[in-house]
This record gives C-alpha cells, sequence and structure tokens, in this order.
C-alpha cells in the first residue's frame, strides 16, 4: 500500500486525491497545502508539517520536507504555478517518483506567446494571432483592427501565468483597450503581463480536452464543456452589482438593462464556473481528430525540435471552428495540467486506477496502458464568494474584490445529493471562505439532466453571505 502526496490547495486538487483514494494500491492521501475540504473523503487529509499547514503551492522547500517526513511514495502536482518553479525536477533530484513536466517544459503554459509561435511553426490549427511587449502598440493595433474589420472580435491575453484570469474575451474595440490597459499598463497579473498575445477571437465549440503523455505515447484523457463567464447571459442584475463594484460608479437598473442591450455591460471571464463531462458535443472521431491534429504533433514536436520531454497531462483548450463542412481543432491555449473546474467533472467517472496510471506515465509505459472512464455525467458546479456590502465597502466578487471569511452552512446535508470539492474553505469549528471561488458541487447520474439536477439540489442545501452560482451549467449558452 503506498502513500501519495498531491501538491495543490483547491478543488482540482481534492478531486485528484479523490481519484487516487479510490485506487486500492493506496494507503493514504495528503494534499499540500490543501484546504478546508482535504478530509472530506476517505484516505484523504491536509498535510501538516510540524502542526501547521503548508503556506502555499509555492512553498517547495515545505513540500519536499513533508515528502521526506512520510514517505511519499508517489507525488502529483496540480497547478502550473509550481511546475514552472521546477517542483517536478526538486523532487526527481531528491528521488521522488512525481507527476508533472519539468521546468524546462512548462513554457507551453508559461508563455502563450512562445506557444502560439511554437504551434505557429509546427502546423497546428491556430486563430491568427499578434505578440506585443509595447502597450501603446499594441492599443494601436486593436483600434486599426476594430476600423478594419467590423465584423470581428479579438481577445486579450495576458502572456504569462496569470491564474486563469488573465484573458480577456471581447466584444468591442472598448473592451480590448481596456484589457491591455488592465494587463500592461495597471500590472493586474504582474509580470505576466510583460507581453500580450492578441488573436482573432474565433466562433465555434470550445472543448477542455486533455491527455496524458510519458514523452512519446500520449491517451486521451477526457474532456469537458467548461463555462468561463461569471454571469449567466441574462442575470443583469448580477452584470449590475460587479458593474457597480468594479468601475466605483452607480448606475440605475434601467441603466444597466440598457448598457445590457449595447454590450457594455462586462461579463468578465473566470477562472472557471462550472464544467460538464464528458463535453457532449465530443464524439470518437472528434477526439481521434483532436488527438492527430493537435495533442500528438505538439508532444512529438515539441520533443524532437526543441529538444525538451513533455511527460503528464497535457490540456489543450480547444476551439472546433466548421471549416468546409468539417469541424477543425484550433488550439487558443495549451496548459501543462488539469482542468480546473473541469477536473472536478472528469476525475469522479475515471475507472481506471489512478495510482497505477500515474506509475505508467513515470516508468513510461504508458503504451500498455488503457483508461476507462463511466458513461455517466457529471456536472460541476462553482459556488463563490459573491457581491457583499461589509466594513470595506461594497465589493463586486468573484473574479473582482470579494470577502472571505464568511460562515458556511449545509455541507454535510448537501453531501447527500453530491459530490463536494472545496475550493477555498478552512473548517475549524465549523467552515468559513478563504477565497473567490468557494465550492465545487458535482452532481452524477445517467443524463445530464440527472447529474444538473442532483448538483442544484446539493447546492440548494449549502448557504453563506454572498453566496453567488450560475444557473446555466450543464445547459447548452456558449459560455
Amino acid at each position: 500500500m503506498s502513500k501519495v502526496l498531491v501538491v495543490d490547495a483547491g478543488g482540482r486538487g481534492n478531486a485528484i486525491a479523490h481519484a487516487f483514494a479510490r485506487s486500492e494500491k493506496v494507503k493514504e492521501v495528503f494534499i499540500a497545502p490543501g484546504n478546508g475540504g482535504s478530509n472530506f473523503f476517505p484516505k484523504c487529509r491536509q498535510a501538516k508539517l510540524n502542526g501547521k499547514q503548508i503556506p502555499s503551492i509555492r512553498s517547495i522547500d515545505e513540500i519536499i520536507t513533508f515528502a521526506k517526513k512520510e514517505e511519499v511514495d508517489l507525488v502529483f502536482i496540480g497547478p502550473e504555478e509550481p511546475l514552472s518553479l521546477g517542483i517536478v525536477d526538486r523532487l526527481e533530484e531528491e528521488g521522488f517518483p512525481a507527476v508533472g513536466p519539468k521546468r524546462e517544459a512548462t513554457i507551453l503554459e508559461a508563455s502563450k506567446c512562445w506557444a502560439k509561435d511554437f504551434l505557429a511553426k509546427i502546423g497546428v490549427p491556430i486563430p491568427e494571432y499578434w505578440n506585443f511587449d509595447d502597450a501603446d502598440e499594441a492599443k494601436a493595433f486593436v483600434k486599426d483592427y476594430y476600423a478594419n474589420n467590423p465584423s470581428k472580435n479579438l481577445v486579450v491575453k495576458a502572456d504569462g501565468l496569470a491564474a486563469g484570469k488573465g484573458v480577456f474575451v471581447c466584444d468591442s474595440v472598448d473592451e480590448a483597450l481596456y484589457a491591455i490597459e488592465a494587463i500592461m499598463i495597471e500590472r493586474r497579473f504582474g509580470d505576466a503581463g510583460n507581453k500580450v498575445d492578441i488573436e482573432e477571437r474565433l466562433y465555434g465549440v470550445e472543448v477542455a480536452f486533455t491527455a496524458i503523455t510519458d514523452g512519446k505515447a500520449v491517451l486521451p484523457f477526457g474532456h469537458a464543456k467548461d463555462y468561463k463567464r461569471a454571469f449567466d447571459p441574462d442575470d443583469i442584475d448580477g452584470l449590475r452589482d460587479y458593474y457597480i463594484g468594479t468601475m466605483k460608479k452607480f448606475i440605475s437598473k434601467g441603466q444597466a438593462e440598457k448598457l445590457f442591450k449595447e454590450g457594455k455591460l462586462l461579463n468578465p471571464n473566470t477562472g472557471g464556473m462550472g464544467a460538464i463531462s464528458p463535453h457532449p458535443f465530443i464524439d470518437e472521431e472528434l477526439e481521434e481528430r483532436i488527438m492527430k491534429m493537435v495533442v500528438e504533433p505538439t508532444v512529438r514536436k515539441f520533443r524532437e525540435l526543441e529538444g525538451k520531454t513533455f511527460k503528464g497531462i497535457f490540456y489543450p483548450v480547444i476551439m472546433l471552428v466548421e471549416e468546409n463542412e468539417e469541424w477543425i481543432p484550433k488550439v487558443l491555449e495549451i496548459n501543462v495540467r488539469d482542468c480546473d473546474p473541469g477536473a472536478e467533472a472528469k476525475l469522479p467517472r475515471l475507472e481506471s486506477d489512478m495510482f497505477d496510471l500515474s506509475m505508467a506515465i513515470i516508468e513510461g509505459n504508458l503504451s500498455d496502458y488503457e483508461i476507462s472512464f463511466s458513461s455517466d455525467y457529471c456536472v460541476a458546479v462553482c459556488a463563490v464568494s459573491g457581491a457583499l456590502k461589509g466594513r470595506e465597502g461594497f465589493k463586486p466578487g468573484y473574479p473582482g474584490e470579494h470577502y472571505t471569511s464568511q460562515p458556511i452552512n449545509g455541507i454535510e446535508e448537501a453531501m447527500k445529493d453530491g459530490i463536494i470539492y472545496a475550493n477555498g474553505i478552512a473548517c475549524n469549528n465549523g467552515c468559513v471562505t478563504t477565497g473567490g471561488r468557494v465550492l465545487t458541487v458535482v452532481g452524477r447520474g445517467e443524463s445530464i439532466e440527472e447529474a444538473r439536477s442532483k448538483a442544484y439540489s446539493a447546492l440548494e442545501r449549502i448557504d453563506f453571505p454572498g453566496m453567488r452560482y450560475r444557473r446555466t451549467i450543464g445547459l447548452d449558452v456558449g459560455e
């Protein structure tokens, strides 16, 4: 029986730990730094070093010290930041088998500009794109683009790691200019905004697609439909609150409705408000096309042309665009870890042994392995810290400023209907919120409708001040 350490602080890490806990070969699963929900599942518990929680996903020295103290047999890395800091390199130097790419391979996610240049070079389908390291040049380009392409739109992305929040999907020249200002002038995402990747906005079917690789063999590892927008498309009240809290400017409901009709009421992108797995649009033929046109050539050419081996979970965000009556998978961006909250919707369906699968990646014998998922659907809905007025005034809520330390009720009752993965909570004589995304509530069923019903039934049992969630997760409402 083996001990496993999962490095993650949120819901994805708890979903990964839950998958490991279902293996008969695993005795104990630690999550570092974890959160108050890391103890929700049998065999799983939050890592403690000398009685204290490990400070963060960046605390590599403490994580390695814990791994040594507990004599863990395997380490699985959830988020991109510790991967980009070289945690896998350090762990392997210390003799710990680890799942995840080494530091040099994380450039595929750590620089969107580099990744787009690489994908263009090897012929993987991507949107038309332009990279800038000067804000004035980027703004001038945006103005010129909209003037010459009145029927098109742009997406503006911070080049570096921004915890899923550095992407602005724009509907107008004003939104694109606002995005450049936020990224490059206000430096909202720090050094991640030294450069921007600006690309043509594509319209089609977006897919959170994942694969796993040992550096040579590559296998599909499930997919999800992700919901990134903070609010439902018709949630004018929520959009109004967010506008007031973000812009520090009061508007009436009538003014909000007018802005909404004009397309000027911002519905921001988030790290994710929910997901459904499997993606309802993806069949075996499309899965194979994505593997052949995107995943396999990227992993192979990365090794052959760059001399870098990618091992771990490979997660390209795909937009399926219809061209000449065919669906062409175009890569919006590449991630070097599992999706979030897609993993929370996908991993409960995993029937293969997570420990065996991880060892196959590490030992390089993935070609001998088959991966199996249940045919069931899972719908994952995120409960977030919404608009709330407190001592520090009115805050708009996730993905903007939000209050924390709000008491949460009903988690145990909710577990009767769904699976609860905690994103940002602390538990000690009761649970309180600690972040923007608070809980991911998962319903499972033989149909999407059954899975949605269970997820929302569980959510109705949970309550905390300012709690907000989208009502349309699992429906065909685009983003």
